[in-house]
């Protein structure tokens, strides 16, 4: 095949035209290296004189070793001729994939064909298109670069104005060119017929000395002891082809989707029916009125949908989703910056808004294992190797079994030749001291102990899907928990409202159904994103406490609430119709337009306008330092700081209200154009909403428990540091006398350079008769009433020297990012002595449980499944607190909405691991 080098061509391509190696995604943790090889005629004939000569034996070696096979049989030659790929990954492991040709049938000369920052890197006017496929995920050559490079779609650089702009749908040749490039739209996982498990499992090192095992004891007459082992080693193969197959069909179940059709636009408002499989990036897909299950992901571009996203991330809240807006400032369209615009597979959309006769519309961003729900599923299929020490042990203690064994054969041996033995007899003799050292059923009771293990961890409640964990439960020496949901309850009590006028704090309100009218009570009679599903109010139970609290109603547009638009907004109002009647019209508050909480900006807002008012205003409610940034500095208390550590301390959750009024000349359709950042700031803040959030009853007995067991106890939280230290102590996760260090980490500045404070907090009470009464009660023999409250009075710089084993570090997430950039010899650190992480963002608790990792730490983490989606497939056993089984958000799926399935899961490992290390005593 032939490759014309173009004079633009730079110097790098035309070297990696000659190159036979290739690293993609370099320094990720899905680094490959990729070698190319082809035929070689002479070592193919070499190869089958070799297979006969060993009697099938080389094919055995090769099917352990599938690298041996390049290197006996094929020629490196460069990529671009390459027939066959050899992939290392980071970890050393190899595979083998063959290179496969697509021929297009026809040009297309549509103006899209060719390759920009905004379609994919295949050029669509080539006739044939080269590539291979690894873990799922297409790797293409590129003709211009000569090159393997990732299959991209329009996840990648696409801006948000060049999705509206650019996207009105494919026609049927454009879909047909690109379905051929990226695969059928389609999850598949391939469930093995019980013979090729069998022959799989059977191929296993284990079990061909087990086969020779039982040969040769056959031969020297030992009958029932080989048909012992030979009924115990069909009962352990029966039992794991039938655990394997299960597992992969109940996989299958759990991520496949019904075979079905949706309405696709060819442009021009011309609309055709085709089977989802067929589905790419590119099509605009009408979602239907009565919902649906989503087969690929796709952003919202007209229309509105609420959707329930327990299958991805294990909480049953269900969350509006929202049209991805133009914005003026040409901003790159990411899935993770805009979920609240983004449908993704495996999600179900349980209601459509649309206005009049217009229909719901998305773009295909993503199809098949690309999409949210695939990445997911690749993870499971293809696990991140974790180190088990246990397993490396355990290869290690049979290496050295096998040298003992070796010594023995060998002084047999010598001493049989000398006796003058019979040849048969000394071949029996030697070889039998091999079975005599190996225990000869390890790979049954591997088998059995991890199989018996999640049958049990089933019947209590907890849902695994990937068994080797089980064995990692075992060895957990440090565990990690979410806060909100996991160690306290997930509902919310309304404790009151501290309300702010002229830059000062007013008494607190108590009863917020009696709070008069204002901004305060307009913030929390809009600022939320409830919806109304099947005539009942859903969405956060935060915001449901909070609205509710006030006793006013929501009615959203439409009568059967399905229809919207931003001409009909949802409608807030009082309860009773005399509440703050004027002489023109009833109060109502009409919510135009929604700026979606997210995790980054730990905020959200909306912008409103009264029936009675010429102008609309902005309300905004978030986490309290966030919205104090984003409000005049006049309008903030000078004892904003000790207010709300005066309420954070004891647990309760502080919410910030801000509000502003926007300019009379913004219109109606100015507003859903508009950036958020052009009017979140500049705000008047409105005072604290505290909500009281109590632990869970189980939280404290199962956190003495491990206490006990030495295994160490880690809060991630994205809630305020003063509160989740609050909930640390009370939870006996930080003991009564222990001292908490809060670190404080600053990025540099113009002024100086960044720079990290160790702080110690000293507490308010009596703590210095701790060590007078009850001197000899252990930490959790003191009850909850008996220890002190704790509140700041000052901050006392210490140095890392003073910290002992009775010092606990609490870091928030900002301060973790500037340890993380700038002070990494800190980490090390920061991981080990660190028992309260708040204000983490998603992101910082994956990196939090990597770092633990890295230091050889056996992680477990415990979290709702909402944000600690991430932090749960990296540890080594996450359980996700679920209602749903069917989640794919964590190994393992727990139905007790409590942490008592930790210590569950623990015992469970910890049996399984009695049973293998019985086979080594």
């Amino acid at each position: 095949m032939n490759h014309p080098i173009d004079s633009r061509d730079s110097v790098s391509a035309l070297n990696n035209l000659l190159l036979n190696r290739i690293t993609l995604n370099k320094g990720g943790e899905d680094q490959l290296e990729c070698y190319g090889y082809k035929k070689d005629t002479l070592k193919d004939i070499v190869f089958f004189l070799l297979v006969i000569l060993t009697c099938g034996l080389l094919l055995l070696i090769l099917y352990w070793k599938p690298e041996l096979e390049c290197y006996i049989r094929r020629r490196k030659c460069p990529l671009y001729k390459a027939k066959i790929i050899l992939i290392e990954n980071h970890v050393g492991q190899f595979t083998v994939t063959a290179v496969q040709c697509y021929i297009q049938e026809q040009e297309c000369d549509d103006g899209i064909s060719a390759p920009s920052e905004n379609t994919d890197l295949v050029s669509y006017n080539d006739t044939t298109v080269r590539y291979f496929d690894f873990h799922h995920v297409r790797y293409i050559w590129d003709k211009n670069q000569h090159i393997y490079k990732i299959l991209e779609d329009l996840s990648c650089g696409v801006k948000c104005s060049a999705i509206h702009d650019k996207y009105h749908g494919l026609s049927e040749q454009e879909q047909a060119e690109r379905i051929g490039i990226h695969g059928p739209n389609a999850i598949d996982i391939e469930v093995k017929s019980y013979w090729r498990l069998f022959i799989e499992e059977v191929l296993n090192p284990f079990y061909i000395f087990q086969i020779a095992s039982i040969v040769l004891w056959g031969f020297d007459e030992y009958y029932y002891y080989a048909s012992c082992i030979f009924a115990i080693s069909v009962v352990s193969i029966c039992i794991s082809l039938y655990a394997t197959r299960k597992q992969t069909v109940t996989l299958r179940n759990m991520v496949s989707t019904v075979k079905s059709n949706i309405t696709v636009c060819r442009g021009n408002d011309v609309y055709e029916e085709i089977a989802t499989a067929k589905l790419v990036p590119g099509d605009m897909i009408v979602i239907p009125t009565h919902g649906c299950i989503m087969t690929c992901d796709a952003v919202l571009v007209a229309g509105t949908c609420i959707v329930n996203e327990s299958m991805l991330t294990g909480e049953s809240v269900p969350v509006t989703k929202t049209t991805l807006s133009q914005q003026n400032d040409e901003e790159i369209y990411l899935p993770e910056n805009h979920k609240r615009h983004t449908l993704f597979a495996g999600t179900h959309v349980v209601q459509t808004r649309y206005y009049g006769h217009a229909k719901v519309k998305a773009i295909v961003i993503r199809t098949g294992y690309n999409t949210a729900k695939g990445e997911l599923v690749r993870a499971i299929l293809f696990p991140k190797p974790l180190g088990f020490r246990f397993y490396q042990d355990a290869m290690r203690f049979i290496l050295f079994l096998l040298v003992v064994a070796s010594c023995g054969m060998v002084y047999s041996l010598v001493n049989y030749i000398r006796e003058g033995v019979s040849t048969t007899e000394i071949i029996l003799r030697v070889l039998d001291i091999i079975t005599i050292v190996v225990p000869p059923a390890l790979p049954a009771a591997m088998t059995v102990g991890t199989v018996y293990a999640q049958s049990r961890l089933k019947k209590k409640g907890i849902f695994c899907i990937s068994p080797p964990r089980i064995n990692f439960c075992g060895r957990i020496n440090a565990f990690c928990f979410d806060k909100t949901g996991t160690l306290t309850e997930d509902g919310l009590d309304m404790w009151g409202v501290v309300p702010v006028q002229d830059a000062s704090f007013y008494h607190p309100e108590r009863d917020v159904g009696n709070l008069s009218q204002g901004p305060v009570l307009l913030c929390m009679a809009s600022c939320h994103s409830l919806t109304i599903i099947d005539g009942e109010l859903t969405g956060d139970p935060l915001d449901l406490i909070m609205f509710n609290s006030i006793n006013w109603v929501l009615e959203e547009p439409g009568q059967d609430s399905s229809k919207y638009d931003t001409i009909m907004p949802t409608i807030v109002k009082p309860c009773r119709k005399d509440n703050f009647l004027t002489d023109e019209a009833p109060f109502e508050v009409g919510i135009v337009r929604q700026f979606t909480f997210s995790s980054s900006m730990q905020r959200m807002s909306v912008i409103t306008r009264s029936l009675t008012d010429n102008f609309m205003e902005i309300y905004c409610k978030g986490a309290p330092e966030k919205v104090i940034s984003l409000c005049k500095p006049d309008s903030v208390p000078e004892n904003f700081q000790t207010m709300l550590h005066k309420y954070t301390v004891q647990g309760f959750r502080v919410i910030a209200l801000a509000y502003r009024p926007l300019e009379p000349k913004i219109t109606w359709h100015q507003v859903q154009r508009i950036s958020r950042d052009k009017v979140e700031r500049d705000m008047t803040f409105l005072g604290l909403m505290v909500l009281q959030n109590q632990l869970k009853p189980q939280t404290t007995p199962v956190m003495k428990t491990l206490k006990k067991a030495k295994i160490r106890t880690v809060m991630v939280t994205g809630d305020m540091i003063q509160t989740a230290i609050s909930v640390a102590r009370n939870c006996n996760m930080v003991g009564p006398r222990d001292q908490v260090i809060i670190v404080k980490a600053t990025p540099p500045t113009k002024d100086e350079g960044a720079k990290v404070e160790w702080e110690s907090a000293e507490l308010q009470g009596e703590d210095t008769t701790w060590d007078d009464q009850d001197s000899n009660n252990s930490e959790s023999e003191i009850s909850d009433a008996q220890r002190p409250l704790l509140e700041v009075k000052s901050y006392q710089p210490i140095s890392m020297e003073e910290l002992d084993s009775r010092t606990h570090l609490a870091i928030s997430g900002r301060s973790f990012s500037v340890i993380t950039n700038y002070f990494p010899h800190l980490m090390p650190r920061i991981c080990v002595k660190g028992t309260v992480f708040a204000r983490m963002a998603p992101d910082q608790k994956y990196q939090l449980i990597e770092n633990l990792q890295k230091l050889d730490y056996i992680v477990g983490m415990c979290g709702d499944g909402a944000n600690d989606c991430e932090a749960l497939k990296a540890a080594h056993a996450g359980i996700s607190l679920s209602e749903t089984e069917a989640s794919v958000a964590a190994p393992f799926t727990s139905r007790i909405d409590n942490i008592e399935c930790v210590l569950t899961a623990m015992r469970e490992g910890r049996a399984a691991l009695v049973t293998v290390f019985a086979c080594f005593i």
